[in-house]
């Protein structure tokens, strides 16, 4: 079996910059990789075979985006290979943090190497941006400026401090705040640079915080440790800090209607790593058949 991290990812900024005909929304946000997430295993199966486990409650298995990822590669290349999948899950649902975008990714990466498919980067990239549009950036594995839809991607090196991340205990439905008339679409295009040189702000914190008064009480908590942002459209929220020990303090007094955990920041991500160690530890054992 190969065992693959589907790490977390911060939106350290978000801006809303307009509406699009085709009713998406044109965004500039900077993304950063935690080494927190998912976990995944994948072992061959035969004859086409896919299956996870365990299922996620509510959603059907051909609907969750790590079953849509392996049908995705299988219908792609013609492979008639399959796998078995098992997910551990520590990633909350609705929770800003790229948590299903992850799966997927590390499925199209995986898969890739198990089944021999010999898909290159941007292909795989193509691949997931069928999936979701935080996908890419996940299968590309550098932190990143992200235009566009956020599938316009430019490589980026913001510090790497210790993040204290935060959930209120609720989930956010990402469509609702997108088609919320309140959301702010009209923060102005900037670049890195000039995104970088000011404070970093969330164009949907503020909707968020309205609509849900469980993630303004948790923000103004955090605030009393760190400067304290939402990650995407919540309901995560997250702060900065210099040391894993500051971070963890800060952790143990939170509210006891709160869940979280410290996580260093990677402009790496997480699964290249791991890819590149088991590569070393045991070079066959990533292209098994």
């Amino acid at each position: 079996m190969i065992v693959l991290p589907a790490p977390a990812k911060l939106n350290l900024f978000l801006y809303i910059t307009g509406r699009r005909d085709d009713g998406y929304h044109n965004l500039q946000t900077l993304f950063q990789f935690l080494d927190h997430g998912d976990e995944l295993g994948f072992e061959p199966a035969p004859d086409g075979e896919l299956s996870l486990s365990p299922a996620l409650p509510g959603v059907a298995p051909e609907q969750n985006l790590i079953i849509r990822a392996a049908r995705l590669l299988q219908s792609k290349t013609g492979c008639t290979k399959g796998a078995r999948i098992h997910l551990t899950k520590r990633l909350p649902m609705g929770g800003g943090l790229g948590g299903g975008s992850s799966d997927a990714a590390t499925t199209l990466v995986a898969l890739n190497r198990l089944w021999q498919l010999g898909l290159g980067q941007e292909q795989l990239a193509r691949l997931g941006r069928r999936l979701g549009a935080d996908v890419p950036v996940f299968v590309r594995g550098r932190a990143a400026f992200a235009e566009g839809i956020g599938d316009i991607l430019t490589p980026a090196a913001p510090p790497e401090p210790w993040y204290l991340v935060l959930h209120p205990g609720i989930n956010v439905a990402t469509a609702a705040i997108f088609s919320d008339p309140d959301l702010p679409r009209s923060s102005p295009v900037l670049s890195l640079e000039q995104r970088l040189a000011q404070p970093w702000e969330n164009d949907c914190e503020a909707l968020v915080k309205k609509r849900h008064p469980e993630v303004a009480k948790l923000l103004g908590w955090l605030l009393e440790y760190a400067p304290s942002r939402m990650t995407g459209t919540g309901a995560c929220i997250f702060a900065s800090f210099d040391s894993r020990e500051a971070a963890e303090k800060a952790l143990a007094a939170a509210p006891a209607d709160s869940a979280g955990f410290v996580a260093k920041g990677c402009n790496q991500s997480p699964l290249f790593t791991a890819l590149r160690q088991l590569k070393e530890a045991a070079p066959s054992s990533i292209t098994a058949s």
